[in-house]
């Protein structure tokens, strides 16, 4: 999975270098706004479908690019069958289950944008902890915290239906940069976001057309 990974993004990387050059000028020669977003990537564990929840802020640039900086969990329950010794020294079955949260650094650049749809190329790169946590019936055990790191190469599409609302789909890959084979095995995996997209901006341009602001920043706009 990672080499296909690295295959799909330098691919894109290279039909996309025109554009960026293009977006790395915009992000030279204009003024941001601010890029605040609640977030839900799903992706697989352990064969079953997880939930990541996070929230993001940065910068955009003329919605050529996006900068920031984010926070992250695991909101699934994600657990193992363990079996641990108990106070007498037998053995008993137990419920691990997984646990992280990481800080995320992100970038997002348009390379294809017509009056309704767009593609860009969004790359986050995590840096956090894992670890397991069991309830034997007297207490609850954490184990060892233990650092993460990983990186999301992919692609997002996007539809305008409006001025101010649209729909969009981050397609990922996932890839855990200590490959351990306990760390890959959980972590490692295709993400998939779906995206409400409003533009606040652009709802205020059209409510208030004769502003101050809309004069200088609008008027809404496809």
């Amino acid at each position: 999975m990672r080499f296909n990974a690295i295959i799909i993004f330098v691919l894109l990387s290279f039909f996309a270098k025109g554009q960026f050059l293009d977006t790395f000028n915009v992000f030279l020669h204009s003024k941001p706004s601010i890029d605040a977003r609640l977030e839900s990537r799903y992706s697989f564990m352990n064969n079953s479908p997880t939930k990541v929840s996070g929230v993001r802020l940065g910068l955009s640039f003329k919605r050529k690019l996006r900068v920031g900086i984010g926070y992250s969990w695991l909101d699934t329950p994600v657990y193992d069958k363990e079996i641990v010794k108990d106070e007498l020294g037998k053995p008993k079955i137990i419920t691990s289950f997984f646990k992280f949260g990481y800080v995320c650094y992100y970038a997002d650049f348009v390379f294809h944008k017509t009056k309704r749809w767009q593609l860009s190329v969004p790359i986050q790169v995590g840096t956090g902890m894992y670890w397991t946590r069991y309830d034997d019936g007297s207490k609850i055990t954490n184990s060892k915290k233990r650092l993460l790191l990983f990186y999301e190469p992919g692609i997002t599409v996007q539809y305008k239906m409006t001025r101010w609302c649209g729909l969009g789909l981050d397609v990922c890959a996932r890839l855990a940069l200590r490959n351990t084979n306990y760390v890959s095995n959980k972590l490692n995996s295709f993400v998939l976001a779906p995206k409400l997209l409003i533009w606040f901006d652009q709802i205020f341009y059209m409510a208030a057309p004769k502003s101050k602001i809309t004069k200088k920043h609008g008027p809404a706009m496809w």
